[in-house]
């Protein structure tokens, strides 16, 4: 039924951008506050995302979405939700390292406000915890948001604040210890984001 609503009101939109405008970019770079997570004493995750996107249209965008990372506990294991997250007990016999290069697809609804949908491919490297490899593995990230885009400075830089749900819909089995922490944790779980980027 939203959906419905949604097309049969697409019309009376307003785009996010006007290619009328002085101000408007058709393309952008950005990358993710999670950078400050680099600054966390547990499970520092190492990471790393550069996006470059561009806008098909004032209301569809694509990007492309590089990122790396490490974590050593599962990743059903929300650090914002859960008390669990950062205990010895959970934490996996080493850690996993990921690299990834993903799509992302944005519609603008109604001015700032959009969906998001992220489909980020994702090579794994299993290490213990001395830093040998264990393994390989494989997994699809995706992550769904609901979010606004903020412009600032004259639309020069902006600041997407966003909520969604980040989950595995398809992996790899993952090595012994590692299954079996992992597998206790749903493999679907909320997540906040704050995206932001300039325009050129």
């Amino acid at each position: 039924m939203g959906l419905l609503l949604i097309m049969s009101s697409a019309a009376q939109l307003k785009a996010q951008y006007a290619e009328t405008d002085s101000t408007y970019k058709k393309w952008f770079g950005g990358s993710t506050l999670f950078l400050l997570g680099n600054l966390s004493s547990t499970n520092n995750p190492e990471f790393v995302q550069l996006n470059l996107g561009y806008r098909l249209s004032g209301r569809d965008v694509i990007s492309v979405e590089s990122i790396t990372w490490k974590y050593a506990w599962p990743l059903g294991m929300n650090p914002f939700y859960n008390k669990s997250y950062g205990k010895a007990e959970e934490q996996f016999p080493g850690y996993i390292r990921e690299y990834g290069i993903g799509l992302s697809y944005q519609r603008y609804l109604w001015k700032g406000l959009y969906v998001a949908v992220h489909v980020m491919p994702m090579l794994q490297k299993f290490k213990d915890d001395n830093g040998n490899k264990v393994d390989n593995g494989f997994h699809l990230f995706n992550t769904y948001r609901i979010g606004y885009h903020v412009k600032l400075f004259k639309d020069k830089l902006f600041i997407e604040p966003s909520l969604g749900v980040a989950g595995r819909p398809f992996y790899t089995e993952m090595p012994a210890g590692f299954k079996e922490k992992d597998d206790k944790w749903s493999k679907w779980t909320p997540e906040p984001g704050l995206h932001f980027g300039f325009n050129f």
